[in-house]
């Protein structure tokens, strides 16, 4: 049965609002120009950078260094096929590589590359990997974390995370097909965690398990989940997750991280013991990595960009640093502290306060060539400007984001031959004046001229001046 118009357009504004709905809280704006009895002036916001993929930016290092295939050159076979063992991993031939960028790239239509290691041919001696993954700057995880395994995920394995730039290490999550044997934990789901353990570190068996499957390939470390327990299954309270962000402890940490790293501790078995008389069917495999993050900016910068080879916050809110972590240089250094998500939906940016200053006599930040005063204790106007916070201007100037300089006036600048001057900054001419001043004829000297009118004698123009006469007489 077809939908009615009006119940066609009442959907269309339900999905609208939804839409809306879901953007907001996002603090993706820092400031906005706002019109005061003072004048326009800046409103400030806390604010956060866009999620990425943070795969472009990282720096990966593989441990030990031989541990990745190819020097010297190695056949493998896989566990699906294990004894027909004829392909090959050649670090001298590209096509053969297989080495630990291949874990970023991006991948082209049908076909798969991926890192890879040595096969478990030194059995028992343990076949352990460690895969660092940096990127020089504290970040936030926005999403899970996806790690695309080809032939078999591990067995055993841990993903650990640091936050002082890999000092000091601890573990995010580890998994097992038996937890209770390889680290004496009983296996959890995220789904089974609360509001009150949310923050539990897990070991879970839901991604090592043997499936007899190729196209079970991926390893998640969940984070919508999380955040699901908080702003609803659709993540659609976004406002009670930047609530639970600020009022429950260790919430805003948990996400936060400056280093990751894989332990790889056993790999795919097949689901059977370690068959010794084929050791060339086990080793390790990645093809992709996903990192969806945003960069840690305290909530006090909307941009994150590239620079001098790093990531760095557009700092605003009088802040500067990496991540906007201290105030920039002449305002109160203890009057810094990480912007807040709250009052929800733009919460509080915690602008750095000018030094000497209560906060309350900063300068205008159009009318001013500094937020701040200078070392006399005054504004330093820009050009036209005056006044203690630089938002009045001196004659001759008009204040239009900022002191204009005037071309036309009721005094001095005045515009001639009936002209008007519109916000002193251009004057309106009658059709036969032009000039800054409406002081030119238009067509003075030029064919179908009389001197008294710019307008040719062409039906075509005398139509045209008519309609602007007619137009000019209404305005009046």
């Amino acid at each position: 049965m077809p939908m009615d118009p009006s119940s066609a357009m009442l959907s269309q504004a339900l999905l609208l609002l939804q839409c809306i709905i879901l953007t907001l809280g996002q603090y993706d704006i820092c400031k906005s120009l706002v019109s005061t009895d003072d004048g326009p002036t800046w409103e400030y916001y806390a604010c956060q950078p866009k999620p990425m993929s943070m795969k472009e930016y990282m720096q990966i290092r593989v441990e030990p260094p031989d541990i990745t295939c190819g020097n010297p050159p190695e056949r493998f076979c896989t566990l699906e096929n294990p004894y027909l063992c004829s392909d090959e991993c050649d670090a001298s031939t590209k096509e053969l590589a297989h080495p630990p960028e291949l874990m970023q790239d991006r991948e082209r239509i049908g076909l798969i590359t991926y890192w890879q290691t040595v096969t478990w041919s030194r059995f028992p001696e343990p076949l352990l990997a460690n895969i660092s993954l940096s990127w020089n700057k504290s970040l936030e995880l926005t999403d899970d974390i996806q790690i695309t395994f080809e032939y078999g995920r591990p067995t055993i394995m841990v993903l650990d995370k640091s936050l002082n730039y890999g000092r000091t290490w601890q573990p995010y999550q580890y998994y097992a097909d038996d937890c209770m044997d390889a680290f004496g934990m009983l296996p959890k789901r995220v789904q089974d965690l609360s509001a009150t353990n949310v923050t539990r570190v897990i070991c879970t068996e839901q991604y090592s398990r043997w499936v007899g499957s190729k196209n079970e390939k991926n390893v998640l470390f969940e984070v919508r989940d999380r955040f699901s327990i908080f702003a609803g299954t659709k993540l659609q309270n976004m406002d009670n997750l930047y609530t639970r962000m600020e009022s429950m402890k260790g919430l805003r940490d948990f996400f936060t991280f400056t280093n990751l790293r894989l332990r790889l501790l056993r790999p795919a078995l097949g689901g059977t013991y370690v068959q010794r008389d084929n050791l060339l069917k086990y080793f390790y495999a990645i093809s992709n990595i996903e990192i969806p993050a945003r960069c840690k900016c305290n909530l006090h910068a909307g941009q994150c960009s590239m620079r001098d080879s790093t990531l760095q916050c557009d700092c605003e809110h009088n802040t500067t640093g990496q991540d906007c972590s201290a105030c920039e240089r002449g305002f109160k250094a203890k009057s810094w502290k990480p912007g807040s998500y709250l009052p929800t939906p733009n919460g509080s940016p915690n602008i750095c306060e000018a030094s000497g200053t209560s906060g309350k006599c900063n300068c205008n930040q159009l009318g001013s060539l500094h937020a701040r005063c200078n070392d006399t204790g005054f504004c330093q106007c820009r050009e036209g400007t005056a006044g203690l916070k630089c938002e009045d201007c001196l004659p001759g100037y008009s204040w239009k984001q900022g002191c204009m300089p005037n071309v036309c006036d009721d005094e001095l600048l005045l515009c001639q031959n009936g002209g008007s001057c519109i916000q002193n900054q251009k004057c309106a001419c009658p059709p036969e004046f032009k000039g800054v001043l409406c002081e030119q004829l238009r067509c003075q000297g030029e064919r179908g001229c009389d001197g008294a009118s710019a307008c040719s004698l062409s039906t075509l123009t005398l139509l045209l001046c008519l309609l602007t006469n007619s137009l000019l007489k209404a305005s009046a």
